[in-house]
């Protein structure tokens, strides 16, 4: 034999043994790349237009609505092919698609949290200092305090008035609207700053927004920046200083998403993490028809902070929910959870070639490889995860080759390097089981996080082919 045909059978042995890793966009069709493209200019509207969990979840409703979504009703008998939506205190929203086979063998699940890291407003946030008036915040999640500095921030949120009455404040996104930030020292006095840890360089209470600095009128009392102010919101909105203690008032990034690269193959905006996977799961339920299994897509609240509250994922919401429906067929909700199937759809971090050493490579996800399977997350000796099982990951490899959907798998950085979360540990507790699946994301908890459009859109053909599978 040969030293060229050992090398053949050796080649042969390869690609029948071996895992090739290779750059999935190079397997897709020009004519996929352009769905993928006009698929994210619609995810792009949808972002720019939820920046908050309320306004995710009220413009989900509106396209819900939109394509024959009614609400649930508990005393009704539902048909295959029956579409349905339920609110959870507008901060959730479950969207479910009657399947032929009802819920008897259980339902397919993909679940995205519409929360992301911001800076909340203190309850009683508006002080002056130095003929500057300013809001005092309380950051949200996990932020590096220092990117929140010199950016432009909006606005958003609500207002509960005592009269029963809620005021609606969106203040930052129009082109005629002020902006806010957070301000910098310098770098000509920064020399005792930038010796400090990168913990250390801001703190949670130098997050301070500057908001004003024009005094009311000519007078002789105290704080009158801060009193300008606050006659401003009264007169616009009605509110007083008291109304901040019942406001849910958040600032966010003020630059709206766009496309990043000469090849513009990328999308650079706030919130992908997890509206990057939000939409796509909608859009999944949204363009479902009559599937065997019923589908349920839901939006939750509050995972950035350990999924708590009422509208997080350690809320019982979703057992409801299931009760209910399981009640319209005949079953019990136990049963239809236990025989449940789940998607925990959440992001991943990408491999950053700036930063390589945080990562394992054959372990890491990659932009322009797909969507990324995530085993576990945690951290440690995987502490605080849900680990899947070896036959729910060969069932979802199945569903993903048998549509062609680009896929990888990934690991959120090195054993001991850090760790994190998803929603998909309180998702096994109900006796489900479950897997993340999500899109890798570059500067993942930034006020301007990037993805691929064609990850993108592969989480949609996965979610699409999870609901369509038997």
């Amino acid at each position: 034999m040969t030293n060229t045909e050992e090398k053949s059978q050796a080649v042969l042995l390869k690609e029948k043994l071996l895992f090739k890793k290779e750059c999935g966009i190079k397997k897709l069709s020009d004519e996929e790349i352009e769905k993928a493209d006009q698929f994210c200019a619609d995810y792009v509207q949808f972002l720019n237009s939820s920046k908050t969990e309320r306004e995710a979840v009220a413009t989900a409703l509106e396209m819900a609505k939109a394509a024959g979504f009614a609400e649930f009703d508990p005393q009704k008998k539902y048909s295959a092919g029956d579409k349905i939506y339920c609110i959870n205190r507008k901060k959730n929203i479950v969207l479910a698609v009657i399947g032929t086979q009802g819920a008897k063998d259980g339902v397919r699940f993909a679940i995205a949290h519409v929360d992301s890291p911001r800076l909340d407003l203190k309850p009683y946030p508006l002080y002056e200092a130095n003929d500057l008036a300013l809001f005092k915040t309380h950051y949200y999640g996990g932020i590096k305090k220092y990117q929140w500095t010199a950016i432009p921030l909006a606005l958003h949120g609500v207002v509960a008035l005592k009269d029963n009455t809620t005021v609606q404040i969106n203040i930052g996104e129009g082109e005629a609207d002020p902006c806010f930030c957070v301000t910098d020292l310098l770098p000509h006095l920064a020399q005792e700053q930038m010796a400090k840890t990168g913990l250390k360089v801001f703190t949670g209470e130098d997050l301070n927004v500057l908001v004003g600095s024009r005094p009311f009128k000519d007078d002789k009392e105290a704080e009158l920046v801060k009193l300008n102010i606050m006659n401003i919101m009264f007169e616009k909105y009605g509110i007083t200083e008291e109304d901040f203690l019942s406001a849910e008032l958040e600032l966010v990034p003020a630059f709206k998403a766009k496309d990043l690269g000469f090849d513009r193959s990328m999308i650079a905006g706030y919130g992908h993490d997890d509206r990057v996977c939000a939409y796509p799961a909608l859009m999944a339920a949204i363009n479902a028809k009559a599937p065997t299994h019923t589908v349920v897509t839901i939006l939750v609240d509050k995972e950035e902070i350990g999924s708590e509250g009422n509208t997080g994922m350690q809320s019982d919401f979703m057992r409801f929910f299931i009760n209910d429906l399981a009640k319209t067929q005949g079953l019990e909700g136990y049963q239809v959870l236990s025989r449940s199937k789940c998607l925990s759809a959440d992001v991943n971090a990408a491999f950053d070639p700036t930063y390589a050493s945080v990562y394992e490579s054959n372990n890491s996800c990659f932009i322009n490889n797909g969507v990324c399977i995530t085993k576990y997350t945690g951290h440690g000796g995987k502490y605080d995860t849900s680990d899947a099982s070896a036959e729910f990951m060969a069932e979802i490899r199945q569903v993903l080759e048998k549509d062609n959907v680009l896929w990888q798998s990934g690991e959120l950085g090195k054993v001991d390097g850090g760790g994190g979360g998803t929603i998909a540990k309180y998702v096994a507790n109900m006796n489900v089981d479950v897997v993340d699946l999500g899109v890798p994301v570059l500067s993942m908890h930034a006020p301007l996080e990037v993805v691929s459009k064609v990850d993108v859109y592969m989480a949609y053909k996965a979610f699409s082919a999870f609901f369509n599978f038997d």
